[in-house]
């Protein structure tokens, strides 16, 4: 069919016309360029090693000697090879932490690996990493402490040259650095040089702030600053891992400086009407320490938790920031490792498959008819397309649509942030069965949103901005499936002898036994706690009911329940009594008493006694551990004779985790456990649980 040429110049002319529709004006603060590639890294690695490590600090005093700091393996490579292979986009070493001691062999100090046995004095860690992070096509990071305990001019103004020159050795010396980490932590007790005193600095003026973010800019332009008020970055206002629901990255930023935030609740969030594009980063470690500590070995994150932070990070318009406390030989632990893997395989399994890509999608408004904004730009897999709807069209509607019913339960959503954060409100429906349900009501989007929900099986899901603060830009939008986590389910059991059975996740089942016999699906299926009175095991599976897939089987063996137990003398009033009972290992029983000191527990009725269990207090500072102890037995309470048992619990004070004694029968209803010594000379006793062996 030949077209008529006054036909074929109309249609190019409207054509023409439509893809020449201009593009949305920008508003309100803008990313700078630095900023905007900081975005696209969104889960990067924290490392902390340094003489803290040697010494089991988290915070050195600065009067540590620099022979302490001698690792064994140091292997930077497998710092970089663990990233790479969990996902990670770069890595950030703390070069210098608040003792002022020095990873690097820096001319303005001796208090550096320049004069420790490693390496004979002529080791460079800041080096070795930067050159390992170039081998592995990682971005390289500094972290430099402005407080330093160890510096004698520390809060005097000689101070900042000595700051400054070191600053500038670390933008000079290790090639390309795409982010500054300036710690706000600042002033307090120190050794300073020998004085051993506290000094105070005005954390808002005593740096010159000015002067040294000028200096990164001079020889590192294309790193982000951060701190608590960037100014490129901003602290996400918790070390817990997580950010704001609403989440803008916008801050009013010469309300904030390195160490100043009167709000936490504005960092976390960010502010709407911020003067500046300021994002947030969530920094947070795998452990409960920032710095390696044996006896937090067994305190690894879970996946499910780590999952969270990812999802609580990353999925709400900010980045995550995983710290590794690298271990004395100078290795990511195997244990953290393991951890960071199941991780990335989750997160891969998570996003696998993108259910939207390719589909049709439909708008309400589409910004001047032109296709240049079309509603296919949301899923075409191109960060720099978008769809965008005419300047006063603030509210409207995007869909998404299949020819069959599909299983989804993740949406992912990305504005066109080079524009500015434009999204108030919105809320994603899915069409099931011909009708619209309501299935996610957020507010902000950002860089990055992404929802996780119960499974649905859809035909359709529609994404509805209910509110903007100018035309609505969606780059992307992507929906998946992602497999159900099947964690070993947790079974614990209360003082009153009632068993709870735990499992993270939506739409998971759990199945268990009381009988010690592996459970199916065939099993009795946990719907509530139930009471267990005797002794034996329960068992417990969880099941995906999609996929009928399985977790691990968890098992928890249970001797005399503990309803009739009850502490004697002074403990029977303590407020926390009953937490070594209660099948909680994060609550505790501690004495603040001068050892040795006696818990007599009495178990209401004459059994035969054939060992305990027990679990320290876990908390992370100035935990009670018990390290040596006598166990005893008696029927009256008075007379207890002859310790059955005694000694030191086996390398408690590097890993407090559950202990187990066992000894011949001995009947009575008495028992008393002698705290003879702490495993950290803090004149403090305490359990997390407690429990009685029989025979």
């Amino acid at each position: 069919m030949k077209i008529a040429p006054y036909l074929l110049t109309v249609i190019l002319s409207v054509f023409m016309s439509c893809n020449q529709t201009p593009p949305p004006e920008p508003h309100g603060p803008l990313p700078s360029e630095r900023q905007l590639a900081w975005h696209e890294l969104e889960f990067y690695a924290f490392v902390h090693f340094n003489m803290n490590t040697f010494t089991n600090m988290e915070w050195g005093m600065g009067d540590e000697k620099p022979e302490s700091f001698n690792p064994t393996e140091l292997d930077t490579r497998q710092w970089a090879r663990v990233a790479k292979e969990a996902g990670m986009k770069g890595i950030i070493i703390t070069a210098k932490h608040h003792d002022g001691f020095c990873l690097w062999p820096s001319a303005y100090t001796e208090h550096s690996v320049k004069n420790s046995p490693w390496k004979n004095g002529q080791g460079d860690v800041v080096k070795e990493l930067s050159e390992a992070c170039r081998e592995y096509g990682l971005k390289f990071g500094v972290y430099l402490s402005p407080w330093d305990r160890n510096h004698a001019d520390y809060g005097k103004p000689e101070y900042l040259d000595y700051f400054r020159n070191q600053l500038r050795e670390l933008l000079t010396n290790y090639g390309e650095v795409f982010e500054v980490w300036f710690d706000g932590a600042n002033g307090g007790t120190g050794w300073y040089g020998g004085a051993n005193e506290e000094r105070k600095i005005d954390n808002r003026t005593y740096y010159e702030w000015d002067t040294v973010f000028e200096i990164v800019r001079e020889l590192q332009p294309n790193a982000c600053i951060f701190s608590d008020g960037g100014p490129d970055v901003r602290w996400v206002g918790n070390e817990e891992g997580w950010a704001r629901p609403t989440n803008w990255s916008l801050l009013k930023r010469d309300d904030f400086a390195p160490g100043i935030a009167e709000n936490l609740e504005h960092l976390r969030a960010g502010q709407e009407d911020g003067t500046h594009w300021l994002p947030a980063e969530v920094d947070v470690s795998i452990r409960p320490g920032w710095y390696y500590h044996p006896y937090e070995d067994h305190k690894v994150k879970s996946l499910s938790h780590l999952l969270d932070i990812y999802y609580h990070s990353v999925g709400r318009n900010a980045s995550f920031l995983l710290n590794f406390p690298v271990d004395t030989r100078g290795l990511i632990h195997e244990k953290d490792v393991e951890a960071v893997m199941k991780l990335a395989e989750t997160l891969k399994a998570d996003f696998a498959t993108d259910l939207a890509a390719g589909q049709a999608m439909t708008a309400s408004n589409v910004r001047g008819g032109s296709r240049k904004y079309r509603a296919e730009n949301a899923n075409d897999g191109k960060k720099e397309t978008y769809w965008a709807t005419d300047d006063e069209v603030l509210k409207a509607e995007l869909t998404l649509e299949w020819n069959e019913p599909v299983d989804f339960n993740r949406v992912l959503l990305q504005e066109y942030i080079a524009l500015g954060q434009r999204v108030k409100q919105f809320s994603i429906e899915a069409e099931v069965d011909g009708k619209w349900q309501t299935i996610a009501d957020e507010t902000t989007i950002g860089y990055k949103r992404i929802l996780r929900f119960p499974t649905v099986t859809a035909t359709k899901v529609r994404l509805n901005i209910l509110d903007s603060k100018a035309c609505p830009l969606i780059s992307n939008f992507q929906v998946f499936n992602a497999p159900k986590v099947l964690e070993e389910p947790m079974i614990r059991r209360d003082k009153d002898g009632i068993v709870s059975i735990r499992q993270s996740g939506e739409g998971v089942g759990i199945f268990y036994t009381t009988d010690g016999s592996d459970p199916d699906t065939l099993s009795l299926p946990y719907v509530e706690p139930f009471p267990f009175l005797q002794k034996g095991t329960v068992r417990a599976m969880a099941t995906d009911h999609f996929s009928g897939k399985g977790s691990p089987v968890a098992s928890a063996d249970f001797d005399i329940p503990a309803f009739n137990w009850k502490w004697t003398g002074e403990l029977a009033n303590e407020r926390n009594a009953n937490a070594p009972f209660d099948g909680n290992p994060n609550t505790a029983l501690t004495i603040n008493k001068k050892l040795p000191f006696d818990f007599v527990l009495d178990l209401g009725e004459n059994v035969l006694v054939s060992g305990f269990t027990y679990l320290p207090d876990q908390a992370r500072f100035n935990p009670g551990v018990i390290r040596h102890y006598e166990f005893s037995v008696s029927k009256d309470g008075r007379n207890f004779g002859q310790p059955v048992a005694g000694g030191e619990f086996g390398n408690i004070v590097n890993s407090p985790i559950l202990q187990r004694v066992t000894f011949g029968p001995v009947e009575g209803r008495y028992v008393r456990l002698r705290a003879l010594s702490d495993a950290f000379g803090a004149e403090r006793a305490g359990m997390a649980e407690f429990t009685i062996l029989t025979d």
